[in-house]
């Protein structure tokens, strides 16, 4: 599965602690958001309970979108991009 994730952390330190954590299952594709390919659910549950460790939940938002295959071959960009190769990722 495609995992899109998006933040809005308010602590310096609790978000760069997030970002680690993120970037163990995937890239950064702006600052704040990051695509996750490929990940199983296990993973999934894993990255997730991770960043729950790391955030406060009454003040920080973290959200998470379930790409299907034939919507990750739709996504497009406009501007200056990071272009990841999605080949490399096998999107079940």
């Amino acid at each position: 599965m495609f995992y899109l994730v998006c933040f809005d952390i308010i602590n310096d330190r609790m978000r760069r602690q997030t970002v680690k954590v993120i970037q163990d299952y995937g890239c950064r594709v702006q600052k704040s958001v990051f695509e996750c390919p490929g990940l199983t659910e296990e993973q999934f549950v894993k990255m997730k309970k991770r960043i729950e460790d790391c955030i406060d939940h009454t003040e920080d938002n973290v959200r998470y979108y379930f790409i299907c295959r034939g919507c990750v071959r739709r996504i497009e960009n406009s501007g200056i991009t990071l272009i990841t190769d999605q080949e490399a990722f096998r999107v079940v």
